[in-house]
């Protein structure tokens, strides 16, 4: 029969450290795997939103009667505004008699990143209507 002989005292612990650090090692990697894919998913939807809010503003054609296709920019900058307030979006507008733009900022919070430190991060998008002549 064989003689187990007792373990080493400084042996003691180090499996567990080694499980702590590739515990931690997974949740890093899942973590970028579930956040950058939200992350990718904001920027998609800020990007949808600041095309639905640069086409509200490039409706507000005017002096078509004159043989003229102009934007009105105070009213466009306005209605893509109204777009955003209206879907509770943060964004800056910009106009001018040929085109609009529209650029949103989206706040993402992290899910599992935030337990190494990670936080809240931004996606943004800008998108631009612009008068066509037909």
């Amino acid at each position: 029969m064989v003689a187990l002989s007792k373990p080493n005292v400084r042996d003691r612990g180090v499996v567990t450290a080694f499980v702590l650090g590739l515990v931690m090692c997974f949740v890093v990697i899942a973590g970028l795997a579930v956040d950058s894919g939200r992350l990718v998913a904001a920027h998609v939807t800020a990007g949808d939103h600041a095309e639905n809010a640069a086409r509200a503003g490039a409706q507000e054609v005017t002096l078509v009667r004159a043989g003229w296709r102009l934007l009105d920019p105070r009213r466009a900058a306005a209605s893509a505004r109204a777009y955003l307030d209206a879907n509770g979006l943060d964004g800056d507008v910009r106009a001018d008699t040929a085109s609009v733009t529209v650029t949103v900022r989206v706040r993402q919070s992290t899910t599992l990143l935030w337990l190494v430190g990670i936080g809240d991060r931004v996606a943004s998008s800008t998108r631009t209507a612009r008068l066509v002549s037909t």
